[in-house]
């Protein structure tokens, strides 16, 4: 190796070394990618580390093996939209706009953020196998409850929403309708001849999605009119 490289490389480890949060942070977002894009059999910490400022030696260290980068990815890929949802402030909403607010975040941040579904995806494959040795993502999923049940709380109280609903049941209503709208898009579009991630198909899925929930969510009686 030539001094040139020798000392480029001196100087690269430097960096990393000076900022290993950032490091972390920039191992985890490709090999998301990568994960989402082969899988965790078909992803290679040759092609991580090549695509990345670390080299294959330092995502060892920081993460231990390659089914240890994959249960850090999951849990930045839920991290992500559950941070989302805290930020959407939505306690202070009445309780309709809330839930609208909340329908609309999750179909938007599903739709953007395609890698999250094919991870989920990938994991089901798997039988939650890697997601059930994560020692932070059912702790990361009960907030995502705690929001709606605050949130559910507030509507039956004001007599809006229907009684005796199971919030982690809600939950699970919200995420299947936005989750298809990814997961079997493609699907979809090739089946049917209609192009279902074109702009106009996403703002009327969308806003069909959120009509499915508030119906099924508010009482008959208390229905806005169409």
């Amino acid at each position: 190796m030539s001094a040139k490289k020798v000392k480029r490389r001196a100087k690269a480890e430097g960096t990393r070394t000076q900022d290993p949060e950032g490091t972390r942070k920039n191992i985890i977002e490709i090999a998301s990618e990568e994960f989402a894009l082969n899988g965790l059999s078909g992803a290679r910490i040759d092609e991580i580390a090549a695509r990345t400022r670390a080299s294959k030696r330092m995502i060892y260290y920081y993460f231990g093996d390659k089914e240890g980068l994959y249960v850090s990815a999951l849990e930045n890929a839920y991290q992500m939209v559950r941070q989302g949802e805290g930020q959407l402030d939505i306690e202070h909403l009445p309780p309709l706009e809330a839930l609208t607010r909340l329908v609309e975040f999750t179909f938007d941040h599903h739709r953007q953020h395609e890698s999250f579904i094919r991870m989920v995806m990938i994991e089901n494959i798997h039988h939650g196998e890697y997601l059930d040795r994560s020692k932070s993502i059912r702790q990361l999923n009960v907030t995502a409850i705690d929001h709606i049940k605050k949130l559910y709380a507030k509507g039956v109280k004001d007599g809006l929403f229907r009684r005796n609903l199971d919030p982690i049941e809600l939950h699970w209503q919200i995420s299947a309708l936005c989750f298809f709208n990814v997961s079997n898009r493609a699907t979809f579009s090739k089946i049917f001849g209609r192009d279902f991630g074109a702009p106009e198909a996403q703002a009327s899925l969308r806003k069909n999605v959120v009509d499915m929930v508030v119906r099924y969510v508010v009482r008959a009686d208390k229905l806005p009119a169409t």
